[in-house]
């Protein structure tokens, strides 16, 4: 016993009815633009997560050179 469609039609006229069509449409925009900003955030994180990431290796790297530099000039 699953909801039909006719019953969501019926509860889509109902919506409609009591919030109106500009109010869904302006809804339906702020919904869309915290997605767009929540996406944005998380791979502006992910970015910023592979930038520390390269620059540490790259911190690594150098050690290792300056390591080995100290240990030939012995």
């Amino acid at each position: 016993m699953g909801i039909s469609p006719w019953q969501l039609l019926i509860l889509l006229v109902i919506v409609v009815l009591l919030f109106g069509t500009k109010r869904l449409r302006n809804l339906g925009s702020d919904l869309g633009n915290a997605v767009k900003g929540f996406k944005k955030s998380m791979g502006d994180e992910a970015d910023g997560k592979d930038k520390d990431d390269d620059s540490l290796q790259h911190k690594e790297e150098h050690d290792d050179k300056s390591d080995s530099d100290k240990t030939g000039k012995s």
